[in-house]
Parts: structure tokens; sequence; C-alpha cells
């Protein structure tokens, strides 16, 4: 499964690592993903999903099921 978070859409970017000497490099930016389980109360079940930190924080302000009810117009839950 590729590295991109369940809820947010957010994957890895390419950029560049420069030395001390101005040589430029590729690499990657990861994403900052975590498994986590929720409950969601509406549904009454548990859900893994792999979401980044970010969406975390969002899930902890608005709350799983607004956060997922954004996701699905967004996309990215079918």
């Amino acid at each position: 499964m590729s590295r991109i978070c369940e809820l947010t859409g957010k994957k890895a970017m390419v950029g560049n690592n420069v030395s001390h000497a101005m040589n430029k490099t590729k690499r990657k930016f990861n994403a900052n993903l975590t498994k986590k389980r929720f409950y969601i109360p509406e549904e009454d079940k548990w859900v893994t999903l792999k979401v980044s930190t970010s969406a975390l924080k969002t899930i902890n302000k608005k709350g799983i099921s607004a956060v997922l009810k954004e996701a699905r117009a967004k996309g990215f839950i079918k």
C-alpha cells in the first residue's frame, strides 16, 4: 500500500539534497503517516486508517465524523 493519507490525500514529494558545495541529488520527502484506530459511534464500529499527523490534529479539533464526511466529499473515501 502506498504512503498516502487516507483522509487528506497527502503523499510523498520530491526535492533535492543540497550539499555545502551546492551539489544536488534527488531525495524524497515522505508524509508523516501513522496507523490509527477510530471509533465511529454513528456506525457503531472501529475503523483503522493510515492518516497524517496533521489529519490527527484536525480529527481532534473537528471530530472523526466531520472529517470523514469531508473526505468523502473530496473523493478520498468511497
